[in-house]
């Protein structure tokens, strides 16, 4: 199994996290093969195995697990324990402070944000795509986490795996609301080479939205989940050779007991 990990996180007490790759799992075909999204077409007994494999790696159960219904959405729940029943709210974020509960994230091109303030024992993991970074998922997770008693000088965020700016043409109307928000936003779009189109630099975006909250310790992951194909499912690469569906990879967080 392959999952890929920040320093910063990998060095803060109590804390275990991953961002996990496409490796590793036993689905096949267009979920090849750690598909961890139970909304996706897989078989959902290859997507529950998945599920426990990648829970293994991090030393916990897969009921430990805790993902939402994700909706591109600002919403964050706050988590007690695992869920009862196959009927998780919709929301893209969530927080805790119980130990044991890996707080899971699905995305196929969309960032997935992972949060933590060690000292108070708080976590956090957001879905952010455009839409939901755009109306506030980042700023509502630390909010949130606030309310829990971290503290915004001491949490530690990381980035991970999501579609590059060089692989995220938009329309001519897509800046228009990021521009609006902030005039600076114009900075994360450059001219595509079809005429009218953009570049879009989600990571980014996704960064300053971070920073912006007070968050002094950012860390990212590079990679390019459209181009990766070998390492990343992606929701753009399936639109592009018109494809019925994809896979959702996992990135998960979790305080130890």
């Amino acid at each position: 199994m392959s999952l890929l990990t920040l320093g910063s996180l990998n060095d803060a007490a109590g804390i275990r996290h991953g961002f996990f790759t496409r490796r590793g799992g036993v689905s096949a075909g267009l979920y090849d093969s750690l598909n961890c999204g139970l909304g996706s077409g897989d078989e959902p007994d290859n997507v529950r195995t998945n599920r426990s494999r990648a829970m293994t790696h991090l030393g916990l159960e897969t009921r430990q697990l805790v993902t939402v219904y994700q909706a591109h959405s600002p919403d964050v729940v706050e988590i007690e324990g695992p869920w009862i029943g196959d009927a998780p709210p919709k929301a893209d974020a969530m927080v805790t402070t119980a130990s044991g509960i890996a707080l899971g994230i699905l995305t196929a091109d969309c960032a997935p944000v992972l949060f933590a303030d060690p000292a108070a024992r708080v976590i956090g993991a957001a879905h952010a795509g455009w839409r939901g970074a755009l109306t506030g998922v980042v700023e509502a997770t630390i909010r949130a986490m606030v309310r829990r008693g971290a503290q915004v000088d001491r949490i530690l965020a990381g980035i991970g795996p999501c579609i590059a700016q060089r692989s995220y043409e938009v329309g001519p109307e897509f800046p228009a609301p990021f521009v609006a928000q902030d005039p600076d936003n114009a900075a994360f779009f450059a001219p595509a080479a079809r005429e009218g189109k953009f570049l879009f630099d989600l990571r980014g975006f996704v960064a300053k939205q971070v920073a912006a909250t007070g968050v002094k310790h950012v860390g990212q992951l590079a990679n390019d989940t459209c181009r990766e194909e070998d390492r990343f499912f992606s929701y753009r690469r399936t639109c592009q050779r018109g494809e019925r569906d994809y896979g959702r990879g996992l990135s998960a967080i979790a305080l130890e007991s």
